[in-house]
């Protein structure tokens, strides 16, 4: 994959002149048939960046594709999430044509805006996952959101009246709602995958707190803990609150409670002690946080010993 650098695209209009197709029928949004762009700029590999949202729906994708970090080859009906300012790449193997199926929506934040779905479009996490997080579809996901693609593309193609933006912007949440209940269905059938994650995040979770690592380091953060099981921060809390009901802060926490138990059990160190051991500069944090996980002061959970 190449590492020069990314090609910034600012317009949806720059966007269609790049991949040589006609005039986007609106400045702010767009819908492509991926059967219409047959190349990429120059025929090499290309780091590209958008000043705007990009929803992609692929199939029968010939090429490799790389955001994150992380490479993956599109064999199959997926669906990624791309926000402005993020950087992924695309690369088609030498010699060859670059084939590939499907929809793509692009969607100008500016066309957002003065509505709730400027806002509520950055609660929707999965624009932060890494390219292998990508949505697998069933036949029925798929034929939902081709649907509803579809219902886009010909109100984006008709007349634009004062109902055009509305009509849009309503089929666009319907559009993310979807996704977001197809992701959450698949962090729960992709359980084998899932649980196995799991197991890496309490081994990690007990090698470092068993190491000197929490003295010196303090707690693992969110981010050290994505990146040891080669995830990105929002995949790994939106997949461990579907399977477990708290997010990834959640079991670090519970993990400390669990070790600060086990010293104030078993030992006579003292309760600073104890938080400096736990990585805390303050002992009165570590006190804050253990009454607000057990409804006991940790002096209180000690006495309960005696």
């Amino acid at each position: 994959m190449t590492n020069t650098q990314p090609y910034r695209i600012k317009t949806i209009s720059d966007y269609h002149q790049v991949m040589g197709l006609p005039k986007p029928e609106h400045p702010l949004i767009s819908v492509v048939n991926f059967e219409s762009i047959t190349h990429l700029p120059g025929n090499k590999p290309i780091s590209i960046v958008f000043d705007f949202y990009s929803i992609s729906l692929k199939k029968n994708f010939n090429a490799k594709m790389k955001y994150g970090q992380q490479e993956y080859d599109f064999d199959e009906g997926t669906m990624s999430f791309i926000s402005p300012g993020q950087v992924f790449g695309i690369e088609v193997e030498e010699g060859k044509e670059l084939t590939h199926t499907g929809w793509l929506l692009l969607v100008h934040p500016d066309f957002l805006w003065n509505t709730p779905l400027a806002k509520t479009i950055k609660k929707y996490e999965y624009f932060d996952y890494s390219v292998h997080e990508a949505l697998f579809l069933s036949d029925k996901e798929e034929a939902m959101i081709i649907n509803t693609m579809q219902n886009i593309d010909q109100e984006y193609r008709s007349n634009i009246d004062k109902f055009s933006q509305d009509v849009i912007i309503a089929q666009l949440e319907l559009l993310l709602t979807y996704s977001e209940r197809f992701y959450n269905r698949q962090f729960i059938t992709r359980k084998i995958a899932n649980h196995k994650t799991l197991d890496k995040l309490e081994d990690i979770l007990n090698e470092y707190f068993n190491s000197n690592d929490i003295a010196q380091k303090g707690l693992p953060t969110v981010q050290y803990i994505a990146e040891r099981l080669n995830v990105s921060p929002n995949y790994l809390s939106g997949m461990l609150k579907t399977l477990t009901g708290q997010n990834t802060q959640q079991h670090i926490h519970d993990k400390l409670i669990e070790k600060a138990k086990e010293k104030l059990s078993t030992t006579n160190m003292s309760i600073s002690e104890i938080a400096y051991e736990l990585g805390f500069e303050y002992p009165q944090s570590f006190s804050k946080l253990f009454k607000t996980k057990t409804n006991l002061s940790p002096l209180g959970f000690r006495q309960s010993f005696n």
